[in-house]
């Protein structure tokens, strides 16, 4: 008996296993289910004498009451796997022999479909039993703080707090989108990361068979082009030379300039501690440190003036109680001072530990005539390409390249 449904045929069949007999001289009934060409097998633990099995048929010959309830039970077993085919059907999900053996078997609820915030949350446990291993911890955060926006959605738009994944279709990607530009208040680019982190939620659930049309199909991922702020070498100057009445600002101020000589990202220079400098055969101190943030590592040869800043910190409490190089608040007072230093020193642009990064990446290292290759190396950039970016926005860089054009037209 076979039944073709969306193109997928089924074919149901129960045979005896003859060169295997048991004690009582009986054979083992097994039921084998082929969906278009992928089979599985089941022992239905039933017996019965071959002498009174219909191997054509696949059912008992005997018409007495044993042969009847062995038949009926038969159609029973049968019965419930095209009710299995038919669920996952209903629920979108892949049709497989294997799939409908599980359920069989118990290993598998037919009744209850995955669902998206069950299988992302699935995987969020699973980064953070990673973190240290494949994952950093931030990465884990952000997945979290995806997820919470998805449910965020879920409860908003559809007033529930959870939907199967066969559920989430192309409008849904869509409508998602427009809830984050417009409720969450992001940014394009930041819209787009917490897309690309559902779709890896439907991979997942696409590798396992629990849908089977991509709902991003057709959606492009494009990011925008992003304006990177960073200080003026006029503008490092004045603060590096500026001297605060607050304590605090000063402390600020020299982990902002540390971060401005070396590339760090405020992850990065929190948690640097003595063990991450190397002195070479040169005399030369180095940071050989993996990024928090990739797992990358960075290695950055140090300019006599962030050593300066190491040494005048070296015996600070902070430092000697935490075992780190340098007394770092947290990114909220570090950001919170930064604003009041911008002030202080008339910057109309505002301060972040982040643009101390791109300070580092455009005028201390790029307008050096640093070469992109070790730029990369010392931000922890995988590939050049992420460093180019920094590239684009020096004027200077380009003030240079056309002396030589106008060298070379000179005739």
């Amino acid at each position: 008996m076979n039944e073709k449904l969306s193109n997928t045929k089924l074919d149901v069949l129960f045979f005896i296993k003859k060169t295997k007999l048991l004690k009582s001289g009986e054979a083992s009934i097994c039921m084998r289910i082929t969906v278009n060409s992928e089979r599985a097998e089941i022992m239905i633990k039933r017996s019965v004498d071959p002498k009174k099995w219909n191997q054509v048929k696949g059912c008992a010959t005997a018409n007495d009451h044993a042969g009847r309830e062995l038949n009926n039970f038969i159609e029973v077993y049968r019965t419930k796997v095209f009710k299995i085919f038919r669920q996952l059907e209903m629920d979108g999900r892949e049709i497989t022999a294997r799939a409908i053996s599980d359920i069989m078997q118990g290993k598998e609820d037919p009744e209850k479909p995955k669902t998206l915030v069950e299988i992302f949350s699935k995987h969020n446990e699973d980064v953070h039993s990673l973190v240290g291993v494949d994952y950093a911890e931030v990465t884990a955060k952000k997945f979290d703080t995806s997820l919470l926006r998805l449910t965020e959605f879920l409860s908003c738009k559809y007033n529930v707090e959870d939907i199967t994944i066969a559920e989430v279709n192309n409008q849904f990607v869509k409508n998602y989108d427009l809830f984050l530009k417009t409720h969450c208040g992001c940014h394009h680019n930041s819209a787009l990361k917490h897309l690309k982190n559902l779709k890896k939620i439907i991979r997942i659930a696409m590798a396992n068979g629990w849908v089977q049309k991509d709902p991003f199909f057709g959606i492009p991922f494009i990011e925008q082009e992003t304006h990177v702020e960073f200080l003026t070498k006029e503008e490092l100057s004045t603060l590096i030379n500026m001297e605060f009445k607050i304590p605090q600002h000063n402390q600020v101020r020299d982990i902002f300039t540390f971060c401005c000589y070396t590339g760090l990202a405020f992850a990065d220079v929190k948690t640097l501690q003595p063990k991450h400098l190397k002195t070479d055969n040169d005399g030369q101190l180095w940071i050989r440190k993996p990024r928090q943030k990739t797992g990358v590592m960075c290695n950055i040869p140090l300019i006599p003036q962030a050593v300066s800043l190491i040494e005048k910190y070296k015996n600070h409490p902070h430092c000697v109680l935490r075992g780190v190089v340098l007394p770092v608040f947290s990114n909220i007072c570090m950001n919170d001072y930064l604003r009041d230093i911008a002030k202080l020193c008339g910057f109309e642009k505002p301060l972040t530990c982040h643009i101390a990064r791109h300070t580092a990446a455009t005028v201390v290292f790029l307008a050096n005539k640093m070469s992109m290759d070790n730029v990369a190396k010392i931000l922890g950039h995988k590939s050049t390409k992420m460093t180019q970016r920094y590239a684009k926005v020096l004027d200077c860089s380009i003030k240079r390249d056309l002396k030589n054009v106008a060298r070379a037209m000179s005739f």
